[in-house]
């Protein structure tokens, strides 16, 4: 029975993962800045502290481990881009990854693969004159995110110095039911209300949650895996066919359409506003040569399965 070692366990990406290395019959320690109060220990999932501040591990934790999912950054569109909040989104995933590079290097592990996130902010706006969809290879965009996801990569790299097996995964927009950007859209639906951001023609490269564990997990076992691979499903879709979609399956056709101004979202959420108008279509042709196989491949199938109808 293998050992995974999870940062940023506690999120949403995090918990799911868990879920799924349990049911595969793994133990999984999730690192935390403070270890939960009520009984969350069991057989199959521990709890080990870290400070990414004061760039402590527990090694006895780091000892144990087979591998590392390395998910841990504060969240991009949780708060307002204040300069210090750009400044946490970005120190939350360097440093943490910095301290994952120095507790390897100095203290005695068997941790042979390091799965880490990074994210399709890489890649910037679509470039609708060639209709081509980002893939791996593609420059990171040279905006915030962009210089973020860049920053970020280069700062778990040096694991491969130490002779550890990388796999970095450039996720688009998570689908759950557990929160995210689903719970989002869902608000206004609720209300019978489906609210269009901007044109509604910016294309969202999204992927499934379960899918996405399920990446993670073959990024484990498949030892062929090594380098950047772009985690997202086959079929991305525009803002107004997920929006749509998403109130047919909710409301039926009780529901009523409705445009938000790019100006509206650029006042209730500042820079944060640019994220949601962008239009980012990305590729997964390399993950599917691996042998991966998506089990929502289309945002019907998604959303048949997270709507349950």
């Amino acid at each position: 029975m293998e050992t995974v070692l999870i940062t940023g366990g506690t999120g949403l990406i995090g918990k799911a993962i868990t879920a799924h290395l349990i049911s595969k019959g793994c133990q999984v320690i999730v690192l935390t800045r403070q270890l939960p109060k009520e009984k969350s220990v069991t057989s199959n999932i521990q709890y080990a502290l870290w400070d990414i501040k004061k760039q402590t591990i527990d090694t006895n934790a780091l000892q144990k481990a087979d591998h590392l999912i390395h998910l841990a950054g504060a969240g991009v569109v949780d708060k307002k881009w204040t300069p210090a909040y750009k400044k946490d989104i970005l120190e939350s995933r360097t440093e943490s990854s910095k301290l994952i590079i120095h507790a390897l290097k100095n203290n005695p592990n068997k941790i042979k693969t390091i799965v880490s996130a990074s994210a399709i902010g890489w890649y910037g706006k679509d470039n609708f004159k060639e209709a081509k969809a980002f893939v791996e290879t593609d420059g990171a965009a040279p905006d915030f995110l962009g210089e973020t996801c860049q920053l970020w990569e280069q700062s778990i790299t040096p694991v491969e110095a130490l002779n550890k097996r990388l796999v970095k995964l450039r996720t688009g927009i998570v689908l759950s039911n557990d929160g995210g950007a689903l719970a989002a859209f869902k608000k206004p639906v609720k209300f019978g209300i489906a609210g269009i951001l901007g044109s509604g023609k910016q294309v969202i490269s999204w992927i499934h949650i379960d899918d996405l564990c399920r990446m993670y997990i073959s990024a484990i076992e498949n030892e062929k895996l090594s380098g950047c691979y772009n985690a997202v499903a086959p079929e991305p879709v525009t803002n107004k066919t997920l929006t749509i979609k998403l109130a047919e399956k909710m409301k039926g056709k009780f529901y009523i359409p409705l445009q938000v101004p790019s100006l509206v979202l650029k006042i209730m959420l500042g820079d944060r506003s640019m994220e949601v108008l962008k239009s980012t279509t990305v590729s997964c042709v390399k993950i599917k040569q691996t042998g991966f196989a998506f089990l929502y491949p289309t945002i019907d199938i998604a959303l048949q399965q997270l709507c349950g109808k």
